[in-house]
């Protein structure tokens, strides 16, 4: 992949409704490349569409602007197709110029408002919670939706702050926009979700860990309708 000559097409995006918005919020597939082993990160995604993947956000912390667009404008056409909201991780530069559909976004102050301003009123943009205040927040500023975690620990970010069921479920409560969990969700203790009103759960080694993501994916999508996605 030559990342010095990626060619990048006229931006299309969206708009998602706030409807399509809160339904992606179910399955939320976060990108690690960690686990390739020979496939590539396209190809991961189009499986986890095919189990059942609602959203797709790119996350790749090492690698550069040029590196993330080369990747990104690989994965949009897989999402296109299917109809999946795809967003990239923090690198604003990245979602504008590949196209992409939004950006996800952490705490700072003016992260929201500066992303907003960037893409456009169309894009998505999604902010990361601990707290109700922060939660809050972001409402404010105009996210469309909040990753809210760690809940259960996770070895995939060193910087993660724990979150509680208990504090899931106050933001839950407190704010109109949708809310994913995230955070050392697996199948194993996605169930743990019940009862906190999230709208979803985002999800990244038990999807792209897998030997087979696309069977991974869909046991995650069964366990998720029942736990999570009826507020």
């Amino acid at each position: 992949m030559d990342v010095n000559h990626t060619e990048v097409g006229p931006v299309v995006r969206g708009p998602f409704s706030p409807e399509a918005i809160r339904h992606g919020m179910l399955l939320y597939a976060v990108t690690d490349r960690a686990w390739l082993a020979g496939r590539t990160l396209a190809d991961c995604v189009r499986e986890a569409i095919a189990g059942g993947a609602t959203f797709v956000q790119l996350r790749e912390k090492d690698l550069a602007t040029d590196e993330i667009v080369a990747e990104a404008v690989e994965i949009i056409p897989v999402c296109r197709a299917a109809g999946v909201p795809f967003v990239i991780d923090d690198d604003v530069e990245a979602a504008l110029r590949s196209g992409a559909d939004g950006v996800h976004v952490g705490q700072s102050d003016t992260a929201c408002a500066a992303a907003r301003e960037a893409l456009g009123p169309d894009a998505i943009v999604g902010v990361s919670a601990h707290t109700v205040e922060e939660a809050l927040a972001a409402q404010a500023a105009g996210a469309d939706y909040l990753g809210v975690g760690a809940l259960f620990g996770t070895s995939t970010k060193s910087d993660t702050v724990a979150v509680s069921p208990e504090e899931l479920a106050r933001i839950c409560a407190a704010v109109d926009i949708p809310v994913t969990a995230i955070g050392g969700v697996s199948a194993r203790t996605l169930p743990f979700l019940a009862g906190t009103g999230a709208d979803g759960t985002a999800v990244v080694s038990a999807i792209f860990a897998a030997h087979d993501i696309e069977a991974a994916t869909r046991e995650l999508r069964g366990l998720a309708k029942v736990a999570v996605g009826s507020r």
